[in-house]
């Protein structure tokens, strides 16, 4: 018998099995939830049969567990995207500033990297571009988790710290912005092709803070895409081999998302997203004077625990914007 039309074409064979793959993530909790609550029915009947007070904490414990798994299954059901089981690639920028926003650019970077290690995520910074005083000028991380494009591009906005200075000497209040973008890895390189005629290959040396580590040789990279004009750099790797690895990496990435925009005509709320670093602009507020709060413009949840944010407990935050956009009840926090 020969095989369906639909299976010569790669790319829907390769689609189909991506959505098959998903819809199995969906389904076989199910099956795990039924028999764990059908177990947990028997040793109830069981304790309360034999007044088993070391059984019945068993099952307590049982039904806490299935509650924990009922709602990790609830976030799982607002990935509706293709892309959202995808790796993420994340980049930060600091706002107009100098000093204050490179340095508050770079404490988001120990936020996310706090969140990663809490999600047992793995990440690597690609590139990162050191400011002259403090903070960076930029830095964009490769991110490898379940769901990592998908619970991150919550965070695409910018973030507004408001503060007393610490680079000012007469200890005066100073409001910084930084700007998150978040883009889908392709994880296959038949997803994006790329002709090598489209790409425009520049070379320069790697900056740096100084000393033996400063990069004597021309190993950076930066690529320009010309079709698209996207333009990517790459300075972290020692090696011109593995910055070029590095920077075509991101610029797949970049292509990937800009296809799917396209595929949904949606390039203009992209755009949207890429709004001035500034006031006015902020999806989220991270206030330490003149008192402690964390707030999300969006979706209104807010905590005083800032260092608890900071830490990397953005779950709440992300939560409550997943649930925002799958039309599900928001959460309120006023912890």
């Amino acid at each position: 018998m020969a095989a369906p039309e639909f299976w010569n074409d790669a790319e829907t064979a390769r689609k189909t099995l991506s959505q098959s793959k998903r819809l199995k993530r969906w389904v076989a909790p199910l099956g795990e939830f039924e028999a764990a609550c059908g177990d947990a029915e028997v040793l109830l009947e069981m304790a309360e049969a034999e007044d088993d007070k070391d059984t019945l904490l068993e099952v307590e414990q049982e039904i806490v567990k299935i509650g924990k798994g009922l709602d990790d299954y609830e976030i799982l059901l607002m990935f509706k995207n293709e892309e959202d089981d995808k790796n993420a690639i994340l980049t930060i920028h600091p706002g107009a500033g100098g000093t204050e926003s490179a340095d508050w650019a770079e404490m988001l970077w120990r936020m996310y990297q706090r969140y990663c290690e809490r999600q047992d995520w793995k990440f690597k910074v690609l590139d990162m571009q050191k400011a002259e005083e403090a903070g960076i000028k930029g830095i964009t991380i490769e991110i490898i988790g379940d769901f990592a494009y998908g619970k991150l591009k919550a965070e695409v906005g910018v973030h507004r710290l408001v503060r007393i200075s610490p680079f000012d000497q007469q200890s005066r209040r100073q409001t910084s912005f930084a700007s998150v973008f978040v883009y889908p890895e392709v994880e296959e390189a038949g997803e994006i092709e790329i002709d090598e005629s489209d790409l425009k290959i520049d070379t320069f040396r790697a900056s740096g803070a100084g000393g033996q580590h400063v990069n004597k040789t021309s190993s950076a990279i930066r690529l320009t895409h010309i079709p698209s004009k996207i333009v990517v750099s790459c300075q972290d790797e020692r090696s011109q081999h593995r910055n070029k690895e590095s920077a075509m990496k991101i610029l797949l990435a970049r292509l990937y998302k800009l296809r799917l925009e396209e595929e949904a005509k949606a390039r203009a709320k992209l755009e949207e997203t890429k709004t001035d670093i500034g006031w006015g602009n902020q999806i989220r507020s991270y206030v330490l004077h003149p008192y402690n709060m964390v707030k999300d413009h969006r979706t209104s949840e807010e905590t005083g625990n800032v260092q608890a944010v900071m830490d990397g407990r953005l779950d709440d935050f992300i939560e409550a914007w997943l649930k925002m956009n799958s039309g599900m009840d928001v959460a309120r926090s006023g912890s």
